[in-house]
């Protein structure tokens, strides 16, 4: 993998695009999962919620700190999101969920077409987050106390994630790279919807 600038050519759909369309559905399940179970209608349902939050962020973490991402991401490490969730949990007296092995470990051998595709919708959760903040906040939780990792980047979250959007397009992948960055996103979700069907109910 390599970066260049304008490797997408004119009139060709956007990675981020290609990921969008790729995994509506999957996404589209994932949504109406967390909103099915009530998750904001209390704070036990909250603490479930913050459980499968923290989870999908361990299985990423380690993405964060990887040097070829931070190479093309150059705000990557910035991002990482296990820390404030981390710190919901703390807040609220849960204890830090255990689930076996996270999906990515620092110091493995790093398959980065797949790994582009988990940071995707690692990043695109940040967009849903301003509506699940809203929410929060009517349980009493604020971006100091229990919903840390909802609250939006300094920026705002639309420049924040526009700036990931660019980054992301800039990569040249092989056909071969792009095919496996679609399977990661899918994966990313598949994952995500394991733990809500795991801690959800």
């Amino acid at each position: 993998m390599t970066v260049t600038t304008g490797q997408l050519h004119a009139g060709e759909q956007s990675r981020a695009k290609h990921l969008k369309a790729l995994t509506s559905s999957v996404h589209e399940g994932v949504d109406r999962s967390i909103m099915s179970t009530a998750s904001f209608a209390s704070i036990e349902g909250y603490k479930k919620f913050l459980a499968v939050q923290y989870l999908f962020h361990r299985d990423v973490a380690a993405l964060y700190a990887e040097p070829q991402l931070q190479a093309t991401f150059p705000d990557l490490e910035q991002r990482r999101r296990l820390p404030l969730v981390a710190a919901d949990l703390e807040y609220l007296g849960v204890a830090v969920p255990q689930a076996g092995s996270a999906a990515f470990v620092a110091g493995a051998p790093l398959d980065l077409g797949a790994a582009v595709g988990w940071l995707y919708v690692a990043e695109g959760s940040n967009m849903g987050a301003a509506l699940l903040r809203k929410e929060a906040h009517k349980l009493g939780l604020t971006d100091d106390r229990g919903a840390r990792h909802l609250a939006p980047a300094p920026e705002g979250p639309a420049p924040h994630w526009r700036a990931f959007v660019a980054a992301l397009d800039a990569i040249a992948f092989t056909e071969d790279e792009e095919q496996r960055a679609g399977q990661g996103a899918l994966q990313a979700f598949a994952r995500v919807q394991a733990h809500i069907d795991t801690r959800l109910d």
